[in-house]
């Protein structure tokens, strides 16, 4: 009960205070409220781009590991010239891990060339990316096939000529909502039948999506258009993908198997380096992180300069209401009020006008997010709101602590008899 009427009481001299002298409050609650909005909107559109980024990388698949020629890139030197003189990934070792590994749930090579020209009769698309997938690239990839089916194991190993098509390709190759299954469409002139569509993926952060505008048609007959998949340096490169299993936590069992595996297929001796590398899309997750988290450290020292401010204007408001409520404080504790009910009072007090403060820096970042800003997608999230709430209430608690305890020791005679 106490509790209860000392924060009514501190709200009602709070609402005095900005009620008696509005723009004296007013500038000195704009420095939390800049500060506030500085922090919250950095954090909120660096968690948004990073969203947006990684969602954009989605392609890549999650618990996977990709045997290729090149390493991604990462904090260590880029010796591409050691890396360019590397075999590519063939056909027959992606069959030689497919019959050795235990510790996968699917596994698939799979290559891809670009700007291709994909026609049906008088209709025809350009700038279309086609795949070679193998069995198990529709698991890798996870391929939501809205029309249709991926291809069978006869039409995988047989190369037979069909194709699943992204949902733009479908949409030009086949307008006015028409049915596209069993037709036939051309690939450098030779005759695919369709076998299914994938669902519409919307336009990526990086201005195309991953399948809207690709092709899949089985590897082997790919391959019969392009070179790939002997191994050759010097030919369309191929990619080896591995999904492992759920129980292997952080993939590390099958990253030890597969590095083996390929040691003892390419006859590596103990010495010698390893001429592949094994990429895994929490590389390029760890680095979009770090550079995030950089922004993120400018976004505490840009704020932290305007909330100092504001924190000396609180901290000059609850002096002057310490010194306009003097003779109140003495009367008070006269009838009995103990100190740490008046340092509670200009505490939740202190708080209260800081929330006030970083409530509108939030609201002006919540404006933000309804701003256009192209294909970022920015959204405050519920961390951001806490985060901004729980700065405010701190900055408050450390204006206001000092006014506080100096209200707190007043002599109750003294102060009551002070002007």
């Amino acid at each position: 009960m106490l509790t209860f009427r000392l924060i009514l009481e501190s709200f009602r001299f709070a609402w005095g205070a900005l009620r008696g002298n509005i723009l004296r409050t007013v500038l000195s609650l704009l420095g939390v409220t800049v500060g506030i909005f500085a922090i919250i909107a950095v954090f909120t559109f660096v968690d948004s781009l990073e969203k947006n980024i990684k969602d954009s990388l989605n392609f890549l698949g999650s618990g996977v590991i990709y045997v290729d020629k090149w390493p991604f890139p990462g904090g260590e030197e880029f010796k591409w010239w050691d890396y360019f003189r590397r075999p590519n990934p063939s056909y027959n070792e992606y069959k030689f891990l497919q019959a050795k590994l235990k510790n996968r749930s699917s596994i698939a090579i799979y290559s891809d060339r670009g700007n291709q020209v994909i026609r049906r009769g008088t209709f025809s698309i350009g700038q279309i990316s086609l795949i070679g997938g193998s069995q198990g690239f529709n698991e890798l990839q996870e391929l939501n096939i809205e029309q249709g089916r991926y291809f069978t194991s006869d039409e995988i190993e047989n190369g037979r000529g069909v194709a699943v098509l992204g949902y733009e390709v479908a949409a030009a190759l086949f307008p006015n909502n028409q049915n596209p299954i069993g037709e036939t469409i051309k690939i450098k002139d030779q005759n695919f039948r369709v076998a299914g569509v994938i669902k519409r993926e919307g336009e990526s952060f990086f201005g195309r999506t991953t399948n809207d505008y690709n092709v899949i048609v089985p590897y082997q007959s790919f391959r019969r258009m392009y070179q790939t998949g002997s191994g050759r340096w010097n030919e369309l490169e191929s990619t080896i993908g591995i999904k492992g299993n759920e129980s292997d936590v952080g993939l590390v069992e099958l990253e030890s198997e597969l590095r083996g595996f390929m040691r003892v297929r390419r006859g590596l001796k103990p010495s010698e380096k390893d001429n592949f590398a094994l990429n895994r899309p929490e590389a390029f997750m760890n680095l979009i992180s770090g550079v995030f988290d950089a922004i993120g450290i400018a976004g505490w020292v840009i704020g932290g300069f305007s909330i100092l401010v504001g924190g000396f204007g609180i901290a000059n408001i609850m002096f002057v209401s310490v010194k306009e409520r003097t003779p109140i404080i003495g009367l008070q504790k006269s009838l009995g009020a103990k100190n740490y009910f008046i340092l509670f009072q200009f505490l939740f007090e202190a708080v209260f006008l800081s929330l006030i403060g970083g409530l509108f820096g939030l609201l002006l970042v919540f404006l933000l997010t309804f701003v256009p800003f192209g294909s970022l997608v920015v959204q405050l999230s519920l961390k951001n709101i806490v985060l901004g709430i729980g700065v405010s209430s701190a900055i408050g608690v450390v204006s206001g602590i000092v006014p506080a305890a100096v209200a707190a020791r007043l002599d109750p005679v003294a102060a009551i008899r002070a002007n």
